[in-house]
């Protein structure tokens, strides 16, 4: 199966898993970082509606890379109800048009960023959520959503873990890494602000550790690391003792939670976005991935302590798995494992 076939079927499982899809319908949905891995599945969910229910729900997905958004939407530029247009968040945006609902995605959210353009990764969450809540306040949408990220939870000690909604953890804010974690924060405060000043209905949603096809495979997360190497057909070679536990939850699941907190959230509330069933540790997750391909015959080889791994810096958090109970209290269950979701990625890239 190609790329086109396994988010179309992913797709078809969102729509055919929850309810209230009508309330899109004839409606104008503006989506910031609308080409980027998480919020394009939201792209392709609505535009479905459209091909699949006749839904005449219009996309205006807001785009930093013309090009880029071509590629991941190539399917869709003959349709007139996706309007791909290039704007930077960070300048205001306008239009004539009357938008019903914003989901503000932009950000730079992998980690080789924050060293690289700390300025740029946290102007996107800060001035860009300013200008969209302002555009939103205009338009008396019915609903803003933010992406915030489970990086606003900072470190936590181990009793906070699996981690709720209202627990938070230490983010020093002199380390320049905080240039993401800390502006998400002050994100999730300016929705908070615009709601109780002016009204601008906002929830949030959290994402935690979320893979699936369209996922860059060069973005320096070490699991990216890994489906690259199996596609490609190398072996794993660890660049740490491979203890630290993550949680994964794969795209179409989150992509369904993205929808039920649009649709359902509470105002002012903030959602985890994450599948506590898929923590492993990153050590048994590479091994996973080799027995899943037997026929490639590869192997996970552990260097952990090797003069290669000298530049790489480990993660100060040694578990992050996300609550749910606040989540599936909207009615969203995570339906992916992680040999399936896994499996569903690595063979959307060969």
């Amino acid at each position: 199966m190609n790329m086109r076939n396994i988010i179309h079927e992913d797709v078809e499982k969102v729509i055919a898993g929850m309810s209230g899809w009508e309330r899109f319908r004839n409606k104008v949905v503006l989506i910031s970082g609308a080409s980027g891995f998480l919020p394009a599945y939201m792209v392709e969910v609505l535009m479905h509606l459209n091909s699949a229910y006749n839904m005449n729900v219009k996309v205006i997905a807001l785009v930093r890379n013309i090009d880029k958004a071509h590629k991941r939407f190539e399917h869709f530029l003959s349709n007139a109800l996706l309007q791909i247009e290039q704007h930077d968040v960070c300048l205001p945006y306008s239009t004539q048009e009357k938008i019903d609902f914003i989901v503000h995605a932009a950000s730079q959210a992998s980690p080789k960023f924050y060293g690289v353009d700390p300025v740029g990764t946290l102007n996107a969450n800060v001035l860009g959520t300013n200008n969209l809540l302002t555009l939103a306040k205009e338009h008396k949408v019915e609903k803003f959503l933010y992406f915030s990220s489970s990086e606003v939870y900072g470190q936590l000690t181990p009793d906070k873990i699996p981690t709720k909604e209202t627990e938070y953890g230490y983010i020093d804010p002199m380390n320049v890494r905080a240039c993401y974690g800390e502006s998400k924060r002050m994100g999730e405060t300016m929705c908070v602000s615009w709601s109780h000043q002016f009204g601008v209905p906002v929830s949030i949603v959290r994402p935690f550790h979320t893979y699936g096809p369209g996922m860059d495979l060069n973005d320096g997360r070490v699991y990216a690391d890994f489906i690259a190497d199996i596609v490609n057909n190398r072996n794993i070679v660890m660049k740490s003792d491979g203890s630290a536990i993550r949680a994964f939850c794969y795209v179409g699941d989150a992509a369904a939670a993205f929808f039920t907190v649009l649709l359902n959230g509470e105002n002012q509330a903030a959602y985890n976005v994450g599948n506590a069933y898929g923590e492993i540790s990153i050590l048994e997750l590479a091994e996973r991935l080799v027995a899943l391909f037997p026929a490639k015959r590869l192997s996970v080889i552990k260097k952990a302590d090797s003069e290669d791994n000298k530049g790489y810096i480990n993660s100060l958090v040694s578990r992050i798995v996300p609550s749910m109970e606040k989540i599936t209290m909207l009615g969203w269950m995570p339906q992916t494992g992680i040999e399936e979701g896994f499996s569903r990625t690595i063979k959307s890239y060969a």
